[in-house]
């Protein structure tokens, strides 16, 4: 693939942070710009994204009223809706108003990155062949250590200590491993990680 750059607009940092990490440990060579909201994108000076990935829900606007502003201000940039909510008639308007793609906030980091090569190679967007990954295919094994003891309920310092880390450096799993998971809270990372078969 070669090398291009990717906007990455939601107003949820965790999210943001998060899934800007995974993007660009993932993709390589593309550089990852992110804004946390429509008009800090659109107020971007010398960015030529060659694909947006837009929150469907963004504080103000909703992200399908933003796709037609984008295009305007990139007319050959390609706009993917992500959104929490998989829903067919959302994702028809989506795509009703402009978006390349409908992407859930739901697939696991090995699903986005693959959705994401595709749009960025000039691919449509297909499954994945093969099952679901683990959560041992989709974080890496430090992650997935830090978000086992974060289901047993363990502090930050607790998990430090368990694994012979300092706080901050914890802190920083912690909050990617929020992001990836769509949520606000630990216990909401909890059951996000359990309900998707990430944590038995």
């Amino acid at each position: 693939m070669s090398a291009s750059t990717l906007l990455l607009i939601d107003d949820h940092p965790l999210f943001l942070s998060g899934i800007s990490l995974v993007l660009r440990e993932g993709l390589g060579q593309v550089e990852v710009l992110e804004a946390g909201s429509l008009s800090e994108a659109l107020r971007l000076r010398h960015a030529e994204p060659a694909l947006i990935l837009l929150d469907q829900q963004l504080q103000g606007v909703s992200g399908i009223t933003g796709i037609a502003a984008l295009r305007r201000k990139w007319p050959a940039t390609k706009v993917a809706l992500l959104s929490g909510f998989d829903l067919s008639a959302l994702r028809d308007e989506a795509l009703a108003a402009g978006a390349v793609a409908f992407i859930s906030k739901t697939d696991k980091p090995r699903t986005l990155l693959h959705q994401v090569r595709a749009l960025l190679d000039d691919h449509g967007l297909q499954e994945p062949v093969g099952s679901e990954p683990s959560a041992s295919e989709s974080l890496t094994a430090r992650q997935v250590e830090v978000l086992e003891l974060l289901c047993r309920g363990l502090s930050n310092k607790a998990i430090a200590q368990h694994l012979h880390l300092s706080e901050y450096t914890v802190r920083g799993h912690v909050q990617t491993l929020l992001g990836l998971l769509g949520a606000s809270s630990r216990g909401e990372a909890a059951f996000n990680a359990r309900h998707r078969g990430w944590i038995v």
